[in-house]
């Protein structure tokens, strides 16, 4: 008796387990899941911080208009209390960081920080009317444009390659 009752016991098992692994793979089949691995990048409204931001600041602020919407805004800040501070960052199409950096602090030091620690190179560009220096290098290969005005620096600097960058800066606009 007791070796009979042992079989049945043993093929159960095996038929349940078989069960058990059939059911989850049809679980997993049915169930959709991401590939890639990464979170997608959350977009973020920043027109009140944009308003805020070109009530308080003593320079004028800078924004992209006209840009496609596969250019994903994705952080915002300003910062009255030191240097009047404003910061926009983006997703670029392909996937690549653009930020905007603007402030009243010393040049030096607002582009060393904005730039990731990117060194001046000796290419310029006009954009708007203006001439930019290219920056390059530093943590995370960041490139950067940056424009010195009389009341504030402007950086739009990045991940992304300078023919981006150019597109973002030929959107700024201050109102």
């Amino acid at each position: 008796m007791a070796g009979t009752k042992g079989k049945k016991t043993v093929g159960s098992l095996v038929l349940s387990m078989g069960a058990t692994v059939l059911a989850a793979g049809c679980i997993y089949m049915f169930v959709p899941h991401d590939e890639s691995g990464d979170p997608p990048v959350k977009r973020v409204d920043y027109r009140v911080e944009l308003l805020t931001a070109r009530r308080a600041a003593a320079y004028p602020v800078a924004a992209p208009e006209g840009l496609t919407k596969s250019w994903k805004p994705t952080s915002v800040r300003y910062d009255g209390s030191n240097f009047d501070t404003w910061h926009l960052g983006f997703h670029d199409p392909e996937g690549q960081y653009v930020g905007i950096e603007q402030s009243t602090e010393k040049p030096g030091a607002f582009i060393d920080r904005a730039s990731q620690g990117a060194t001046a190179t000796s290419a310029t560009q006009r954009i708007g009317g203006e001439t930019w220096r290219r920056y390059k290098g530093g943590e995370y290969d960041y490139k950067a444009l940056v424009l010195k005005g009389d009341k504030s620096t402007t950086v739009v600097t990045g991940t992304a390659s300078f023919a981006q960058l150019t597109k973002m800066a030929e959107a700024l606009r201050t109102k």
